[in-house]
């Protein structure tokens, strides 16, 4: 199967400028994409934290997850997923949460995209899936 699975830490800077937005967009209609049903709910999350900082205000934070909610990427149930993120979150000593979206590129057979460059060294340091991650850097597209 061809696409990407990406996580939440790719699909806020759809919404938020930040570093990497530009990489980020490049995604977008490119390639099919793939992610946790999670990932809308982690995306709420960073959002709040953003309103709580004072980043954004609640009507941006607001307007931000509802273009989330209409991104084109398709939303895949945690529940098959749980068992393999537990075993790759105690193996990685990473979140379930971020496993969950490794456990998805895994079973899917996709490449995985995250910022999170301390989660990706892990899964490398840990020669999990070689090659299946990369890590968005601000101005280079994967």
């Amino acid at each position: 199967m061809s696409g990407l699975v990406v996580d939440a830490s790719v699909a806020i800077k759809w919404v938020v400028e930040e570093p990497g937005s530009e990489a980020a967009a490049a995604l977008l209609g490119g390639t099919s994409l793939l992610a946790p049903d999670l990932l809308l709910v982690e995306c709420a999350n960073a959002l709040w934290k953003k309103v709580r900082r004072g980043e954004l205000t609640a009507g941006e934070a607001g307007l931000a997850i509802r273009l989330l909610r209409q991104a084109d990427i398709e939303l895949v149930p945690t529940r098959p997923l749980v068992e393999r993120a537990l075993l790759l979150a105690l193996q990685l000593d990473q979140t379930a949460y971020d496993c969950l979206y490794l456990a998805l590129a895994m079973e899917s057979g996709r490449g995985f995209v995250t910022a999170d460059s301390r989660f990706c060294r892990r899964i490398e340091e840990a020669a999990i899936a070689p090659g299946l991650v990369t890590v968005l850097e601000a101005g280079k597209a994967p």
